[in-house]
């Protein structure tokens, strides 16, 4: 697209004294990248869960290499529309760059013990304004992560001492910040659930950083509250995580035995009923079980092979014998893909190219160009949110999941409540934390610091802590 001034603006400007080096030769994206990467917030992606907590098995995914691998996907994506421009003679190009931020941030405010962590701490926070890890990822970029401080507020962390926030985060240009902005809806403050049985996650950002949208908006369009706002290196984010989600994280089961290929194509009634109805919500769409059990069906049958077929007449012991011998050869055929690696890589590998091959420029905005449109065809779209809720749904039904989503959200709730409490919960703040904790306008501002610190943690140290403030041994308590 076209890149202007309005795209590298920053919400903080350095003073004449901030040892500003000229460096030509870089570009602000990526000063913005490098930024991310040696961030914490980054770094501790790597001791965070994806589809299943790092303390089941050194091997299973975690949230850096699920964003290593979204942003490949996304380069990718950004290589094939480029090429497509330039086929088509169009004055514009796609900044890999931001794209690569964007894949690389889009989890950094994902809490430990992935979604079971998200909704212990959604629950706590009901009154003041929720948890949603899109939202929390927007803030830790323009909040929480350290690059800048302020002089001139309380030992220059960013907060003044009537409790304003004037942190800005890393410091980030509006393009890169646009490019994480996943939903365009601002968080109400009181959210509208009961129980933990009817819980709603308001996917958008929070109400304290509506104003770094709104300044956003404002600059791109002219109009602080326009709708449905959204840049075409978010779209592309959007893709390339439904891409990476669908295909590394099923790769990922099958290498495990956590699903086999077999379970994908017999899966019950109920499951494929299930699976329907998410994916019809999703995609605001009406579709029948059976269409979605075709869309499996199209996804793996290559992998097996054709039913026996006998033209002459058999005996019941003959047709047992082939029944049995049709069965042996699919469970081989499943047992192939999900344990043979090279068969493996390859049919994620040619998933993964035909998703991407896919991705076209639908519309270019001349009026302005960074919110142009891309588009998957339908076909392929369905395939992505079926092998996406397949194993959503694989994993929140398993038993041993069950038992670490319990053991999750009693974690993070039981660490909520201990640094909420109105009598000691405060002396257990790390410093930096307990500054930022007794400056903080009103209760909703201190609940939101402690989850902006619970968050951060990764698995194991919320698990540290927990331990700590559950054990009754001196000798763990004290343990380093």
């Amino acid at each position: 697209m076209q890149y202007t001034e309005k795209d590298t603006k920053r919400f903080y400007t350095l003073g004449k004294d901030d040892n500003i080096f000229e460096e030509p030769y870089r570009s602000e994206w990526s000063r913005d990248l490098a930024r991310l990467i040696h961030s914490r917030a980054f770094k501790n992606l790597q001791g965070k869960s994806q589809l299943l907590p790092n303390l089941q098995t050194e091997f299973f995914r975690n949230r850096i290499s699920h964003s290593l691998e979204v942003s490949q996907v996304a380069k990718s994506i950004v290589e094939k529309l480029n090429y497509d421009l330039t086929q088509d003679n169009a004055p514009y190009a796609i900044n890999e760059k931001i794209c690569e931020f964007a894949a690389l941030a889009h989890d950094i405010g994902r809490p430990p013990f992935a979604k079971y962590g998200e909704m212990a701490l959604h629950l706590k926070m009901k009154e003041s304004g929720g948890f949603e890890g899109n939202a929390q990822t927007f803030r830790v970029l323009t909040k929480i992560a350290k690059k800048h401080y302020i002089p001139g507020t309380v030992l220059d962390t960013g907060l003044t001492k009537d409790g304003d926030d004037l942190r800005v985060g890393l410091n980030l240009t509006y393009r890169s910040l646009a490019s994480v902005l996943k939903h365009d809806t601002c968080i109400p403050e009181k959210l509208d659930f009961d129980d933990e049985q009817n819980v709603k996650l308001v996917k958008g950002y929070y109400e304290s950083e509506a104003d770094f949208v709104r300044e956003i908006k404002k600059s791109y369009t002219g109009n602080a509250d326009f709708k449905n706002f959204k840049t075409i290196e978010s779209q592309i984010l959007d893709i390339a995580s439904d891409i990476a989600y669908a295909t590394y994280d099923i790769d990922d089961a099958f290498r495990t035995g956590f699903v086999k290929p077999l379970d994908v194509i017999s899966m019950s009634d109920i499951v494929l009923k299930n699976i329907t109805e998410k994916i019809n919500e999703n995609l605001h769409a009406s579709y029948k079980p059976s269409e979605i059990y075709d869309v499996f069906l199209s996804l793996f049958q290559d992998l097996f092979v054709k039913p026996i077929q006998i033209d002459t007449e058999l005996t019941k012991e003959q047709e047992q014998a082939v029944y049995a011998t049709s069965l042996a050869i699919s469970y081989r055929c499943s047992e192939k893909l999900a344990l043979n690696g090279y068969y493996r890589v390859n049919f994620i590998s040619k998933l993964i190219g035909r998703f991407i091959r896919s991705v076209e420029m639908h519309k270019i905005d001349k009026t302005v160009p960074a919110l142009s449109k891309i588009s998957i065809p339908e076909k392929v779209q369905l395939e992505i949110e079926a092998l996406k809720n397949f194993m959503y749904h694989s994993r929140v039904t398993h038993p041993n999941v069950k038992l670490i989503k319990h053991r999750g959200q009693e974690i993070v709730s039981t660490l909520f409540d201990a640094l909420t409490d109105k009598n000691h919960g405060a002396d257990l703040l790390p410093t930096d934390i307990l500054v930022l904790f007794s400056h903080a306008k009103n209760e909703m501002s201190r609940k939101r610091i402690v989850c902006d610190y619970i968050s951060g943690m990764t698995d194991n140290q919320a698990l540290d802590l927990y331990n700590k403030l559950q054990s009754g041994s001196p000798q763990f308590v004290f343990k380093q």
